[in-house]
C-alpha cells in the first residue's frame, strides 16, 4: 500500500527519509484559519489540523495510507503563526525570549480503515535575549516559514535556555518516535 506523507515541508521529508521506507508527498489544499479561528484549545487545533490534512489527501488516494502533520505554537493562549517576513520573525522572537511556550506537534495517520492522531507537547523556554541578537539569528537562519520563527536543527537552538520534550523530534516537524510505533499498527515495519 501507498504511504503518502501530506506535507510539502522539507523538514518532514526528510524526517521521514530517517525510516528508510518508500512514500510519496502531496501538499493538502486546506483552509487552515477555518480551524484555527473554530474555538478549539490550541493542542485540539493542531490535531484537528493534522487530521484534515492527512484526509485532504486520503480523498484523492483512498487505497493509500496517509501522514497528515500540524505544528501550533501554543503562548500564553495565543497561537503564533509562521511569521513570513523578518520582521514578524524579530517580533515574535522578541514576545516569547525569557519565557517558556508550547511547542504542540500533532499527526494523523490514516487510511480508509484506520485512524490514528497523536500529540507531543514540548515546553521550550527562551533566554533572555537583545535585539541585536535576535536580529542575527534571524538574519542568520532566515525562519519565516518555521513555527516559532526558530530552527532548532541549526543555530536556533543556541536561543533556548531549556527544552522539556519525550520527543525532540517533534521539534522539528514530526514525532518519530511515536509515528514508528503508529505505522507499525498499519503493517508498515521499519526494522
Amino acid at each position: 500500500m501507498k504511504l503518502i506523507l501530506g506535507s510539502s515541508s522539507v523538514f518532514r521529508q526528510n524526517q521521514l527519509k530517517q525510516f528508510g521506507i518508500a512514500f510519496d508527498c502531496e501538499s493538502p489544499e486546506l483552509d487552515e484559519d477555518k480551524i484555527k479561528h473554530s474555538g478549539l484549545s490550541p493542542y485540539d487545533i493542531s490535531r484537528e489540523l493534522s487530521l484534515a490534512k492527512a484526509k485532504v489527501i486520503l480523498e484523492k488516494n483512498p487505497e493509500a495510507i496517509v501522514i497528515g502533520a500540524d505544528q501550533v505554537l501554543d503562548f500564553k493562549g495565543q497561537i503564533y503563526s509562521k511569521p513570513q517576513t523578518e520582521e514578524k520573525a524579530i517580533l515574535q522572537l522578541l514576545s516569547l525570549q525569557g519565557q517558556t511556550h508550547q511547542l504542540i506537534t500533532s499527526y494523523a495517520l490514516i487510511s480508509k480503515d484506520q485512524v490514528i492522531v497523536d500529540s507531543v507537547v514540548c515546553n521550550m523556554t527562551m533566554k533572555h535575549l537583545s535585539l541585536e541578537q535576535i536580529t542575527k539569528y534571524v538574519k542568520h537562519d532566515q525562519p519565516l516559514y518555521s513555527c516559532g520563527a526558530y530552527k532548532l536543527e541549526t543555530l536556533g537552538i543556541a536561543l533556548f535556555d531549556s527544552i522539556d520534550c519525550p520527543d525532540h523530534s517533534a521539534i522539528i516537524g514530526l514525532p518519530l518516535i511515536s509515528l514508528s510505533k503508529s505505522l507499525e499498527k498499519f503493517g508498515i515495519s521499519l526494522l
